[in-house]
């Protein structure tokens, strides 16, 4: 046994990393498909979105880790089965949780590398992609650099570029300013360019026209200028603070947060709760998931005509965790004291696993019960 132990395990994680290989692909792909229009898009290099897919594995990672030991546990639970391999040792008389003991081993592996995820690297990932985010969204050079369309840095500034040299200089530019509602300011002119300043990036505007409408008198005046420096800095130092999001803190930080963790996240008392403890729970069900996958299939026996209606089942028990999960989720946001909810899709799923695991030792103690024995 201990030898079919070593064997079992090492086709788990073989297959588990090649099925999280084809899986972490295919949802980085199409991540990334719509991250590199946005950033190609607003001005920034390839470099950028190299760096920002990088950011974005982890948080991928840890979704499908626990689809791949699913998916790893219930092939090699089936291709033991379709080799008679399962029934021998059922023959043997090893009971369907000491064959299973690989698969609880797998699960533990399974869960140190979610627990590594969840609690150390998709923290740290997302903390620094949403301040390389607030990065370029405050480079005023890549929101301006597009032409041929209105632009708007901000709720009160919109401005339009016809065209942009090869030298970086804007031609027939339109900027206004409507942050003052009592003199509203149109910037008009021939060509411009951006240079930096000690509060930052300036736009030299040439050859154009500012002017002032006042809403209250109806008067509009119009001033003809050579030279005009706007000064962009100011406007962007003026943002608001950005507010954090749950998944950047840490899990101390959401399981006591403080009054300022709570004023400077965009969240409740009962979302750190359930955010912090939701780490663990993702942990417990990475060793539950693949668990379930493999009582479910040894639940059905040897067929020469497969496993197929056993992996249906299995699929619609994962389908039934995820449902407790999301209404659990919706529960505990709602109320801190609720945050024990957040192992509500484990628990249940270790409920299942182990009256799936029962019910293949009952009957095969019914088939060894010798006929005219009461059982």
């Amino acid at each position: 046994m201990a030898r079919f132990d070593r064997y079992m395990l090492s086709q788990l994680l073989v297959l588990f990393g090649f099925f999280s290989l084809v899986l972490v692909s295919v949802y980085w792909v199409n991540r990334a498909i719509g991250l590199f229009d946005q950033l190609i898009s607003d001005g920034q290099t390839a470099l950028v979105f190299l760096e920002f897919t990088l950011l974005t594995l982890p948080y991928v990672i840890l979704i499908v880790l626990p689809i791949s030991a699913f998916v790893a546990a219930v092939y090699v639970t089936n291709r033991l089965s379709s080799d008679s391999e399962m029934v021998v040792l059922q023959t043997a008389g090893a009971s369907a949780l000491r064959i299973g003991r690989p698969v609880i081993f797998f699960g533990i592996l399974v869960a140190l590398l979610v627990a590594v995820l969840a609690h150390i690297l998709v923290p740290a990932a997302r903390s620094e992609l949403a301040g390389r985010s607030q990065e370029i969204s405050r480079d005023i050079t890549a929101q301006f650099l597009k032409e041929g369309q209105f632009l708007h840095p901000t709720d009160d500034i919109a401005v339009y570029i016809r065209s942009i040299t090869d030298l970086g200089e804007l031609e027939q530019l339109f900027l206004e300013d409507s942050r003052d509602p009592d003199a509203v300011v149109t910037y008009t002119a021939e060509r411009a360019f951006l240079v930096r300043g000690d509060t930052g990036p300036r736009l030299v505007m040439r050859n154009g026209l500012a002017q002032t409408f006042r809403p209250e008198t109806g008067r509009l005046s119009t001033v003809a200028f050579v030279d005009f420096a706007y000064d962009i800095g100011a406007l962007i130092g003026a943002d608001r603070t950005r507010q954090r999001d749950l998944r950047e803190l840490s899990t101390p930080v959401l399981l006591n947060p403080s009054e300022a963790d709570l004023a400077s996240a965009s969240g409740e008392l009962a979302d750190f709760l359930f955010e912090g403890h939701d780490r663990f729970a993702k942990s417990l069900l990475a060793i539950v998931v693949p668990l379930m996958g493999f009582a479910t299939l040894l639940l059905g026996g040897f067929s020469r005509f497969g496993v197929w209606r056993q992996v249906i089942i299995a699929v619609v028990l994962i389908i039934l965790v995820q449902l407790v999960s999301n209404v659990a989720e919706e529960a505990a946001r709602k109320d801190a004291s609720l945050f024990w909810l957040a192992y509500a899709a484990p628990a249940v799923g270790a409920a299942l696993a182990a009256v799936l695991l029962y019910s293949t030792s009952l009957k095969r103690l019914r088939g060894r019960t010798p006929k005219g024995v009461a059982a």
